[in-house]
Formats: structure tokens, C-alpha cells, sequence
């Protein structure tokens, strides 16, 4: 047996399960020379909801954060998690901007595109895939981890058998709700290292406060590499720390190698980090504990708190669980979509909707119709035609891959953010975020810093490095 390998999300899903991806560049820097010495197998720092994170909230460009992490942990691959044909936004790209993203992604300093399809609709991870082949990155292929009654290990046997035949060089098993018991863990990475000759990869959430015992049944079935957050960022609905279980393994057979002491000097750090966003508020203590609703409800951490923030807007917080005992049945209805983004937002939202209007589907949202109709690709188990011609009438399904209904856009988004770049990233930026991104550059090019009685452009301003 291999030594069980480590990937750290300290700078990735970790602040963004714990408080909404706030962590900023400058809380990093203090740290990234010394996380670079640790030997982790890779670091997670990038994709997911840092990318809207940095240009909404942040006033940061994110490929300059992922140049200033990449110039300061040189000897450690860098991992970003990747929606395949959604890139980092919330709809589907046309191939040429899904292509190019990926290509300078890895020139911009990413080893590992960890890429998911919210449906398991391997079609929306195909020009992910060849895109990552090409630009000579790490593709790590991903099974959306959830229940259903066609949600078994021979179903994600098989796909995990199509990821590897794809080109995928390894599996990552995303259980992003944390519904992984240990003992289905164990027969689960058991069946796919029988079945797959690539690494397998464990991602699971603590938020059912299971998620210690399940890395280590996966690590006796034979997993390879196991997700973990630095303790101060980990437990709630964030991950096992990964103290704890370097410590647990060592001196067995699956020691890790990682040196306690040198984690330690990243630990204080982060408990410093921790307790400056507790300070703030951004930290909710509802986060931090265990929640096993999930399995019930199979609802991820940060879907239950979006759930809660919209019954409060509309005055109605006393319906909570019954939106909770609906989000199941909308799943169904639905075709068993695993609840990840955009999925979760779709199904939780429309749930909300039912309860609060006291009939079912009396409203449908915008983006619910689109689920139903495969605008997002095909779900797991064919939607009822009587449900379907409920939701969106007399309209044809799609069933194709979405993509190849897209007209290539690269060039028409060149042309309608030519202002305001700077850099060949930028159109990137304006793909996932339009006017998101357009605000964000505004302020780029028009904030000055008044030095020595000079203007200078904040933009010629180089973070240190």
C-alpha cells in the first residue's frame, strides 16, 4: 500500500463552505512559502466560487491571485475545481470559450482541473477533457456523489469506467453534501479501484459529521489521495482536518509523510484567519456544527443557509423544514439530479417556491423550466413526459449535448469587452460574469493611488511576491 497522499482546500472550499469564499489574497501571502514545503499531494486554491468571489466581493483580479500562488508554491501542484461546460459561471460556454479557458488556466499556473458535470452527463465534460490533454494539465474527472434509487455502486462504476476510457487521469469522488457513510465509502472506492487502473480521489464535507470516518474506510479500501482542510478551517460544512488525520495514519501503513510541526506553523496562521472572520461576523455559527438533516434531505451545507436566507426575505422562516421535506420531491420530479451547483440552486430554489405559493409548481422559475427541458444536460433517470408537458408545454426536450446548440462566442466577447482589457484573460473574466466583470474592470482602470503628489494607474501596481 502507497502512502496516502494529501490535498489541502485550506484556500479554497474551505473558506468558501465556512464564509462564502471571503478569504483575500493578503490573508494568504503570510503563509503560501511555508504550505509549499509541506509535500501535499496538491493544493486547492482555485475555480469553484473564488473567481466570482474575487470580482464581486473582493476588488481582486484571480489571475493575478493565481500567478502571486503559483510564484510562491512553485514545488507544489496547484488544484482548481472546473464545472466542464459551464467554466466557473452558470450556464453553458460554446466549446471555443470552454477550450480556451482551460488553456490559460494552465498557463497561468493551475497542475489539476478537478472538472464536474452537475448531471453526471459525461457529454458536458468532453471538450474539458480534450482541453486539458492539450494544454498538458492534470485532468481529474469527477462523480457527483448522491442517493437515489439509481444512484448505486454499479452506476458510478460505470461512469467512472467512461471517465477513464474519456481520457480522465483520475477519479475524484465529490461528495459535496457529505452523505458518505464510512462503510458505503468502503465498498464504493473498493468497486472503483477494481474497475479503474487510475488514482481515486475522496472529496467528502463534514456537515453530517461523518466525514473522518468515511476518508479512513476509503483509505483501508485503497483511496489514494483524500481532501483536507487545515484545522481552523475544517469540520461544519467544511472538511476532516488535516492534522487530525495526518496524525491518525502515521506509523501505520498509510502514513502520509507530512510533518506535524511544519503543519503546525500553517495551523496558527489560519486560526489567526478564523478568528478575524468570527470578528466580522462572516463566520455563522450554524456552519460550524454538524447538521444530519442531510441525510435526510441530501441538501449541501451552503444550499440549506441560501434555503433559510430566501424564507426569510418572504417572512416565512416557520416553513424551513417543510421546504426541506420538499427539496426531495422536487429532486424527483426532476429526474434525481445530485444536488451541486447550478442543480442545487434549481431544485431548492423551485422547493421554496412550492411551499411559499401553496401549490406545487403553481410558479416554475426560469432556470427550473431549463433543467426539465435539458438545457443542462440529461438527468440520471428520464423525467415522466406528464411532468415534463407540466413545466414547459408543448416545447421540444433537448437531447443533444446542449453545447452543440452553441454558436462559437469567443470572438463576439472580444469585441464586446475590448475596452476594458488589459490582459487576454479578461475576456474570460467578462464570459463568466458579464456585468459583474464590466463594474470590476470600471474600477480597475479608475481607481488611482496619489503617491509622492502622482497619479498612478492601480493596474501598473505589482503585488509583492
Amino acid at each position: 500500500m502507497a502512502k496516502v497522499k494529501i490535498t489541502e482546500t485550506v484556500l479554497r472550499d474551505a473558506h468558501q463552505s465556512l464564509f462564502a469564499t471571503r478569504m483575500t489574497i493578503d490573508d494568504m501571502l503570510p503563509i503560501l512559502d511555508e504550505m509549499d514545503k509541506v509535500g501535499y499531494h496538491s493544493i486547492e486554491c482555485w475555480g469553484g466560487a473564488t473567481f466570482d468571489a474575487c470580482i464581486r466581493f473582493l476588488d481582486e483580479d484571480p489571475w493575478e491571485r493565481l500567478r502571486i500562488l503559483k510564484k510562491h508554491m512553485p514545488n507544489t501542484p496547484l488544484q482548481m475545481l472546473y464545472r466542464g461546460q459551464n467554466c466557473l459561471g452558470y450556464r453553458h460556454y460554446a466549446d471555443d470559450v470552454v477550450e480556451y479557458f482551460v488553456e490559460k488556466s494552465v498557463a497561468n499556473g493551475i497542475d489539476v482541473l478537478r472538472i464536474f458535470d452537475a448531471l453526471n452527463d459525461i457529454r458536458n465534460l468532453q471538450s474539458s477533457i480534450r482541453a486539458t490533454k492539450k494544454a498538458g494539465g492534470h485532468l481529474q474527472a469527477c462523480l457527483c456523489y448522491t442517493t437515489s434509487p439509481v444512484h448505486n455502486i454499479e452506476y458510478f462504476t460505470k461512469y467512472a469506467k467512461q471517465l477513464e476510457d474519456e481520457g480522465a487521469d483520475s477519479i475524484c469522488i465529490k461528495d459535496m453534501a457529505g452523505l458518505l457513510t464510512p462503510y458505503g465509502t468502503y465498498d464504493l472506492v473498493k468497486a472503483l479501484k477494481e474497475t479503474v487502473k487510475i488514482p481515486i480521489q475522496l472529496h467528502t464535507h463534514y456537515t453530517s459529521g461523518l466525514a473522518s470516518m468515511a476518508e479512513l474506510k476509503a483509505i483501508e479500501a485503497g483511496v489514494d489521495i483524500i481532501d483536507t482542510a487545515m484545522s481552523p478551517l475544517a469540520l461544519g460544512t467544511s472538511h476532516a482536518p488535516t492534522e487530525s488525520m495526518v496524525a491518525a495514519l502515521q506509523g501505520t501503513e498509510y502514513d502520509t509523510g507530512l510533518d506535524l510541526k511544519q503543519l503546525d506553523k500553517i495551523r496558527a496562521h489560519f486560526a489567526t484567519i478564523r478568528q478575524k472572520y468570527v470578528d466580522n461576523g462572516m463566520i455563522n455559527h450554524k456552519v460550524l456544527g454538524v447538521d444530519a438533516n442531510t441525510l435526510l434531505y441530501q441538501v449541501p451545507g451552503g444550499m440549506l443557509s441560501n434555503l433559510l436566507s430566501q424564507l426569510k426575505q418572504a417572512g416565512k422562516e416557520e416553513l424551513y423544514e417543510e421546504v426541506l421535506r420538499e427539496v426531495p420531491r422536487v429532486r424527483e420530479d426532476a429526474g434525481f439530479p445530485p444536488l451541486v451547483t447550478p442543480s442545487s440552486q434549481i431544485v431548492g430554489t423551485q422547493a421554496v417556491f412550492n411551499v411559499l405559493n401553496g401549490e406545487r409548481y403553481k410558479m416554475v422559475t426560469k432556470e427550473f423550466k431549463g433543467l426539465v427541458r435539458g438545457d443542462y444536460g440529461q438527468t440520471p433517470v428520464p423525467i415522466k413526459p406528464e411532468f415534463v408537458k407540466q413545466i414547459i408545454g408543448d416545447e421540444p426536450q433537448i437531447t443533444c449535448r446542449p453545447a452543440d446548440n452553441l454558436e462559437p462566442e469567443l470572438d463576439k466577447l472580444r469585441a464586446e469587452c475590448a475596452e476594458y482589457m488589459e490582459q487576454e484573460e479578461d475576456v474570460l473574466t467578462y464570459a463568466q460574469f458579464g456585468q459583474v466583470a464590466v463594474k470590476f474592470f470600471e474600477n480597475r482602470r479608475n481607481k488611482k493611488l496619489h503617491i509622492d503628489g502622482e497619479h498612478v494607474d492601480v493596474k501598473n501596481k505589482v503585488h509583492p511576491l
